[in-house]
């Protein structure tokens, strides 16, 4: 069963990756932006490494090669797996998510 958390819960939204350099990081950007652009305000968007992850992360935004491996170093956070860095539908509809004040659910792993 996916694990799910309400929007207006969230602060922070980690972009975790494998190495922390490239497309990745460009993900961040663009996820900031959309966020920006629908006037969501309150959220940060950080990038960590998957290794990086902190314990304590509410949701986790990462491949889906790494889904487990940020699940399980954030057991209790919500994880949303995505198959492309750029315009992958994850991002859309994490950003509708917010707009709309409802619950985000995460991938089933």
């Amino acid at each position: 069963m996916s694990k799910t958390i309400s929007a207006a819960e969230v602060k922070t939204i980690i972009l975790a990756c494998e190495a922390g350099m490239g497309s990745s990081l460009m993900s961040v950007n663009s996820l900031k932006k959309k966020l920006k652009a629908a006037q969501v305000e309150g959220v940060t968007v950080i990038h960590k490494p998957v290794r990086e992850v902190p314990t304590d992360a509410q949701l986790v935004i990462v491949h889906k090669g790494l889904a487990k491996t940020a699940a399980n170093k954030a057991p209790n956070a919500v994880v949303i797996a995505f198959n492309h860095f750029l315009n992958d539908p994850a991002f859309d509809n994490l950003v509708k998510a917010f707009v709309e004040k409802t619950e985000i659910v995460g991938t089933d792993l």
